[in-house]
């Protein structure tokens, strides 16, 4: 097993969240995808914003981070999409083998 990561981004739509995480899944960007309805506050064009969002925490090997970011950024509807990764430290050694096997291409 390698090291592995969890990504967050948002979108603006329950609907282009199911077809972001369905495009990440199918690419084998990314082994799981969770998506939760969140109210973001951020300032963009100069303004506090107050909008619902949908948030995506993809689950994936390191390894596969690269291709996920540039997944990501070819089909998402932002400007500036949110991409954060954080590093997974520790997990369910069956879980983490999926990941592997999940994303394998």
């Amino acid at each position: 097993m390698g090291d592995y990561v969890q990504v967050v981004t948002t979108t603006d739509s329950e609907e282009a969240a199911a077809a972001l995480a369905r495009g990440i899944v199918e690419s084998r960007t990314g082994a799981c995808v969770q998506v939760v309805p969140i109210r973001s506050f951020y300032r963009w064009d100069g303004a506090v914003q107050d909008d619902p969002e949908w948030q995506l925490q993809v689950k994936t090997p390191a390894g596969r981070l690269d291709a996920l970011v540039a997944h990501i950024q070819e089909h998402h509807g932002y400007d500036v999409p949110e991409i954060i990764a954080t590093p997974i430290t520790g997990g369910g050694d069956a879980y983490l083998r999926w990941l592997d096997d999940a994303t394998r291409v």
